[in-house]
């Protein structure tokens, strides 16, 4: 008995350091290979291609913009009911996106959870990318931007609106240097590589990081720095994606009257942002061939927190809608039977199937969650969250507590015009040109990090 104790306890103990030397990048792998792996890499044909598209998508999306600018909110098709429509759809995604910085850099960083260290710069840039488009939008959103002073001017604590410009800027902030002060000791080696950089690029390293020498003070500061950061993030997210429920829950509108649209949105951030990281560790991993350090082992982590946040996502909903369905008040049936069996089920139950549902089938099984499984259901989820922001914010619009009476028929529907789709379009393709161009600039995975990591795994 004994005996196959030993034996058990044996084979348990190698497969926990199996899994720590793959997590770990193993430690067979010399700096050098590592440095070498990890630099930036210029653009392939299918980079040049990927880029092309989005640069492309992006000018539309200005030109689009050109025109709201010169004949009005008129080219959209928001009126006096629909008055947000696509563009707060596509903020609050972006606001919902943006909290994967607090999740996978925050929380996994000071749980002490070392195998999230090759996502940590993914995570970040992500959320630094959606929140400056999330700010974008809403000037988009106004019509007339240059009032946008004015709310700082004349801006008001008693309005919902100033709580979410302050917190924006707050986590906005605080994000990027959450990106830049690991990044320092990277760039010192990119500047140590002059002879495989461009000028223009080396002296962009030379600006933003010629001052850190890698001394162990400097080490001890930016640790510290980090760390707080790390600490302060955490409620400043809670509270940017809270405030943002705010928004809709402190307007009486149907549906969104709820008290549970804090925890709601939180849970739907978590998810989409999640799914968002999932996804970009697949791209990239193909991309630059880096199978050494997103493993299989990190799609299994991240396909256990995914499907974990799409349950409870899930519970939510059935939270907002079981208690108004059950009480099932004139205004809330309208709004409800519209969701449910009206003229938005398809896309809510595509919405309710294809962001939550499905994903959590294909995750809860292991053959599921290796990375084209993986990736397939991140698709799945970002997909899905951008139509339930839409959904959250369109139908209720269309439902006011007072009836709609003597009005145009059009006021009574909303299709966004192509105007608003293609700024809408351009937006999520300037996010995605942030992203590409940080990753050919910069190493897309902390390399100071991966080879103090690879060095010390022995010993962990």
């Amino acid at each position: 008995m004994e005996k196959i104790i030993s034996e058990k306890k044996e084979k348990f103990i190698a497969k926990l350091t199996a899994q720590r030397l793959l997590l770990n990048n193993s430690t067979t792998i010399p700096g050098e290979q590592i440095i070498k792996d990890l630099l930036p890499q210029k653009f392939g044909k299918r980079g040049m291609i990927w880029t092309a598209i989005l640069v492309m998508i992006a000018l539309v999306g200005a030109f689009a913009y050109y025109r709201q600018l010169r004949y009005g909110l008129i080219v959209t098709n928001m009126r006096d009911y629909v008055s947000w429509g696509i563009y707060i759809s596509n903020f609050v995604f972006f606001v919902a996106i943006s909290l994967v910085g607090s999740l996978i850099t925050a929380i996994l960083r000071l749980a002490n959870v070392h195998w999230a260290t090759p996502l940590t710069r993914i995570a970040e840039i992500i959320a630094v990318s959606a929140i400056v488009f999330a700010s974008l939008i809403i000037i988009v959103d106004m019509g007339r931007p240059e009032r946008f002073m004015n709310l700082l001017l004349h801006g008001r604590l008693q309005s919902p609106i100033i709580w979410d410009v302050i917190v924006i800027c707050t986590y906005f902030f605080i994000s990027l240097l959450l990106l830049y002060f690991p990044l320092l000791p990277d760039l010192k080696i990119l500047i140590s590589l002059k002879e495989k950089t461009s000028k223009a690029l080396y002296k962009l390293y030379r600006f933003q990081g010629s001052f850190w020498k890698g001394t162990k003070e400097q080490f001890r500061i930016s640790e510290k720095s980090i760390n707080i950061l790390c600490i302060t993030i955490i409620p400043v997210a809670f509270c940017i994606h809270t405030v943002t429920s705010w928004l809709f829950a402190t307007t009486y509108r149907p549906g969104w009257d709820s008290t549970n649209f804090g925890a709601y949105f939180i849970s739907g951030a978590f998810l989409v942002g999640a799914g968002a990281v999932v996804v970009a560790m697949y791209v990239f991993r193909r991309a630059y061939r880096l199978e050494k350090y997103i493993t299989e082992l990190h799609f299994e982590k991240m396909g256990r927190i995914v499907v974990l946040l799409a349950l409870i996502y899930l519970y939510f909903n059935i939270n907002e809608y079981l208690v108004p369905a059950f009480k099932m008040k004139k205004p809330e049936e309208a709004h409800l039977s519209e969701l449910f069996s009206g003229e938005y089920a398809p896309l809510f139950w595509f919405a309710i199937m294809i962001g939550m549902i499905i994903p959590s089938i294909i995750l809860v099984f292991k053959k599921g969650r290796k990375p084209l499984p993986m990736f397939i259901a991140g698709i799945m989820v970002v997909v899905g969250a951008w139509f339930k922001r839409y959904l959250i914010v369109t139908p209720t619009l269309l439902h006011p507590f007072l009836p709609m009476n003597n009005v145009p028929t059009g006021y009574h529907h909303y299709f966004p015009s192509w105007e608003e789709w293609a700024i809408a379009m351009g937006s999520l393709a300037g996010a995605l040109l942030i992203i590409t161009f940080f990753a050919r600039i910069y190493p897309i995975i902390p390399i100071h990090e991966t080879i103090t990591e690879n060095e010390t795994a022995p010993d962990n």
